[in-house]
């Protein structure tokens, strides 16, 4: 997670309409493959939710988000965590593995990311992360741009949403060994409707719109984005587009 300058992470709002983001994290855990013992670095660790089953697993864990209420959320579970600006990690050969889910696509500096994963691993270590990539919530994407567009409003970019060619470059131009580096479209069902959505992933787009006309501009998207989102059953359907990858430290 990030808290950059107009995103901004509620727990509770997290835990209603965001939750299915570490629910869907199982495969990407799966290919961490953790044993017990290993010392483990969560990055973009959120409300520990996934944290927690690598101490469950018998993993050494340290959990790092840039969010202070994450963190704490993350804290309650019972989850070793510490706010941590991803591009600003401070740690030396410390760790066999590197994890991450959903939280690299907030850190719009990846050079500086993927150097301080490098840093942070043990000779041998992995890193292993699944996050947004090229293509990913296009749909929405495209009707906040046009949204804005319509105001004159310029849009924001706040996400890094890369191609595998891309990612796997900026991995090996670190030196990591890349095993693989794969693009996974992934149809997600919403718990609720896009404006929930919006709600809790999209505040630096609506943060663009004055206070009192973001209703209504909410609104409006919600319907420009029914008939291509929402199924006959009434169910809101994202199209969610997952880079997964797995790389090591010789």
């Amino acid at each position: 997670m990030t808290s950059s300058e107009h995103q901004h992470w509620d727990p509770g709002q997290y835990q209603q309409h965001g939750r299915f983001v570490s629910d869907l994290g199982a495969p990407i855990l799966r290919q961490l493959n953790p044993q017990p013992g290993e010392r483990i670095l969560d990055l973009g660790c959120g409300d520990g939710a996934l944290t927690l089953k690598l101490v469950q697993a018998g993993c050494e864990v340290l959990g790092v988000d840039s969010s202070a209420p994450m963190i704490d959320a993350a804290r309650k579970l019972g989850v070793p965590a510490r706010v941590m600006d991803g591009a600003s990690l401070d740690f030396t050969a410390e760790f066999d593995a590197v994890f991450s889910n959903a939280a690299l696509h907030w850190m719009p500096q990846p050079e500086q990311v993927i150097a301080g994963i490098w840093r942070a691993l043990k000779p041998g270590g992995r890193f292993v992360a699944e996050f947004g990539g090229h293509g990913n919530v296009a749909s929405i994407v495209n009707a906040l741009r046009s949204a804005l567009a319509a105001r004159h409003i310029a849009a924001p970019e706040p996400w890094f949403f890369p191609t595998p060619e891309h990612y796997r470059s900026l991995l090996q131009q670190q030196g990591f060994d890349v095993q693989w580096v794969e693009l996974v479209p992934r149809p997600t069902l919403l718990p609720g409707d896009v404006g929930a959505w919006l709600n809790t992933f999209a505040q630096p787009f609506i943060a663009a719109i004055p206070a009192a006309e973001r209703a209504d501009f909410l609104s409006s998207l919600v319907e420009a984005l029914r008939p291509s989102m929402c199924d006959e059953d009434g169910k809101w359907w994202a199209d969610y587009v997952r880079i997964r990858c797995h790389a090591s430290k010789p």
